[in-house]
């Protein structure tokens, strides 16, 4: 009986250990754990770059992407309000 106990307790120190170590990497921003969520295109992202490593052919779709979202980015203007036209 105590020997299952001490497993019990060896569990849970183990289990809180781990916690607190993801909670780590996820504050030093490597995983993606309690906290913070992903972006919801990350992993259409991740999947085109697998994609991307497993049939060369698609390695084209994963550069054009790459392009649009640096052309995003140095833009560095707001983007234009949507046209309001009343009827």
């Amino acid at each position: 009986m105590l020997s299952w106990l001490l497993i019990a307790a060896c569990v849970g120190v183990a289990l809180f250990l781990l916690d607190r170590l993801l909670l780590w990497l996820e504050a030093r921003g490597w995983i993606y754990y309690r906290k913070k969520k992903a972006s919801p295109g990350s992993l259409g992202s991740a999947m085109l770059e697998i994609q991307a490593m497993l049939r060369p052919s698609t390695e084209h779709i994963v550069e054009e992407r790459r392009a649009v979202k640096s052309e995003e980015d140095e833009a560095g203007e707001p983007p234009e309000p949507p046209d309001l036209k009343l009827r």
